[in-house]
């Protein structure tokens, strides 16, 4: 399972073992474990060593009383593939601890090197599906279908959704695109995704959410992802027109459900991200959203047993340069804006990983689950 790193201080007695752990778990923000304490507390024995003098400790008992995770959080980096300064932020965060998981933009301009970062530093990878930005993989569609403009541009994000309001958008070319994308992103990894969702949450819209849960279907690719936040409604920080565009997300992605569980796709019982994108990501506010993602999820029943799974979808990475970077259009205000930055500062700052061991959440990716 992908996560933090367990280290194992051994010594004989007097060396400072117990220094050096309370020490690393201070700067680190790793849970500290004293596996001398647990057994005695707990007498967690089978016998005595008469050569050594010493209690043979029980490993199997004492496995069972170690700390156990109340959270399993997946932390996707959204959008790999974007542009080199992206990929090097996203990489840098994962390197850092501060994501688990990252999904690719396969039209991305720098797709290529971020499918072989991912390679290079085994980062769990799934597909950023985008039919709302930049231009088609599909070769058929390039030269003129109901997605894209004049100029060969998907409609944009509320462009492809009133696109679809209005009957403008052939589900048969939506769909030979989404396979065009599965299939463009084996051949950059080698693999199929792990994990499969929207790029600016076009899963979830009415009729692509069935043609999406379709060729999901048809790969085998078991997870995806609902963007249902608990907290959402409450949060006094987003602008008007967010909160607006987020309920209707919302909405769309609790219509989806029925279609996902008809074929067989899961996803985690929690969705973390809209309250903490940006400029609104905190250790406060990423502290609110994990406490209400556990008790959103203890409220149902828990996807992995006693454990709630949740996914937290982030956007960490450095500014792009003007003119550099995007999927056919060059890149937008947000990655040109110093918010990615904003995010990879937090998610790697080791407040973040003290609030994570704080609050017992376990990182894993969507192969994990």
């Amino acid at each position: 399972m992908t996560k933090r790193p367990n280290i194992l201080l051994t010594g004989t007695p007097g060396v400072g073992k117990t220094t050096l752990g309370k020490e690393l778990s201070s700067r680190t923000g790793l849970t500290y474990v004293n596996v001398g304490d647990l057994a005695q507390e707990g007498q967690l024995y089978d016998g005595f060593d008469e050569d050594y003098q010493c209690p043979i400790l029980d490993e199997d008992r004492e496995t069972r009383r170690m700390p156990q995770p109340r959270l399993l959080l997946v932390i996707t980096g959204d959008d790999f593939g974007y542009c080199s300064r992206r990929n090097q932020g996203i990489v840098d965060c994962f390197l850092a601890g501060g994501i688990s998981n990252v999904s690719l933009l396969v039209n991305g301009s720098a797709a290529k090197e971020a499918a072989d970062l991912a390679k290079r530093h085994e980062i769990p990878i799934g597909l950023h599906a985008n039919l709302s930005e930049g231009t088609p993989v599909c070769h058929i569609l390039q030269k003129s279908c109901s997605l894209t403009d004049h100029r060969g541009f998907f409609h944009g994000k509320m462009g492809f959704r009133r696109s679809l309001e209005r009957g403008q958008l052939c589900m048969k070319q939506v769909e030979m695109e989404l396979r065009a994308q599965v299939k463009r992103f084996v051949e950059l990894t080698g693999h199929l995704p792990n994990h499969m969702d929207g790029h600016q949450h076009v899963h979830v819209l009415p009729e692509v959410r069935d043609v999406f849960a379709q060729v999901m279907s048809d790969h085998r690719i078991r997870f995806t992802r609902v963007p249902v936040e608990p907290g959402l409604h409450s949060c006094q920080w987003l602008p008007e027109h967010l909160h607006t565009f987020y309920a209707q997300v919302e909405k769309d992605a609790l219509d989806s459900v029925a279609v996902f569980r008809q074929n067989g796709i899961r996803w985690p019982d929690v969705y973390l991200g809209l309250t903490t994108m940006g400029q609104n990501m905190s250790v406060p506010h990423l502290q609110r959203a994990l406490r209400l993602a556990l008790a959103a999820g203890q409220m149902g029943e828990p996807s992995s047993g006693a454990c709630v799974t949740a996914e937290l979808m982030v956007h960490p990475g450095y500014p792009s340069h003007p003119q550099e970077g995007g999927c056919g259009e060059g890149p937008d205000d947000f990655s040109q804006s110093l918010e990615r930055q904003h995010e990879l500062s937090v998610l790697s700052d080791p407040s973040v990983a003290a609030l994570l061991s704080q609050e017992k959440v376990q990182l894993c990716a969507f192969k994990d689950l």
